[in-house]
């Protein structure tokens, strides 16, 4: 069963001014597709090229003879998990069972928003800032290159890309601007209700 690029969830002009159809066309259509590509080959023969991603990511996870395997199907899986944690006149406060999550475990949205917003901002390199549920109770991490939190049984409930590659064309080295503008404007809070 071979991965696939999935369609984004919208038009690529739909998150624009945030993010511009130019950005999209090349996060979407180059750099996931190339992911994508490129894990197809490394598993079409191998005892896993049957397995789902989210499968194939825990099962080679550590394995530094895996590395390759690991890097692009967890690159796949986390771009098409960013895709739908993106959504057009979206962000600001949550609604539904995550904002009372959100003020129970950070005591308030502003704490949460700060927080996230840090951890893509002190992400060095390249990486992932995500809110995740572990233990029951909502924490915000952040993953270097292709890591995951699927990969250490953790359940991800929201990313922000922080690859240059996300928001370059439109932010150029303004990783802040691009995080805020994420978190007030593009944030499919719908998404991390149901993944909650």
């Amino acid at each position: 069963m071979p991965l696939t690029l999935p369609d984004l969830p919208f038009p690529k002009n739909a998150l624009a001014p945030y993010l511009s159809d130019r950005t999209l066309e090349f996060h979407h259509d180059k750099h996931h597709k190339a992911y994508v590509d490129n894990a197809n080959k490394l598993l079409a023969g191998t005892e896993l090229d049957k397995e789902d991603a989210e499968t194939i990511i825990k099962k080679v996870a550590g394995d530094p003879s895996k590395a390759a395997i690991f890097n692009n199907v967890a690159q796949a899986w986390n771009h098409s998990f960013y895709w739908n944690c993106l959504k057009p006149k979206a962000g600001g406060r949550p609604t539904g069972q995550i904002a009372q999550k959100i003020d129970a475990d950070f005591g308030s949205y502003e704490k949460f928003a700060e927080e996230l917003k840090n951890a893509g901002i002190t992400q060095f390199g390249s990486g992932w800032a995500w809110l995740v549920l572990k233990n029951g109770k909502l924490e915000i991490t952040k993953t270097l290159n292709a890591d995951t939190p699927i990969a250490h049984g953790i359940n991800p409930l929201l990313t922000v890309d922080v690859w240059e590659h996300a928001y370059y064309l439109d932010y150029q080295n303004r990783r802040p601007d691009y995080l805020q503008a994420v978190i007030d404007n593009l944030i499919n809070w719908d998404f991390v209700n149901s993944r909650l």
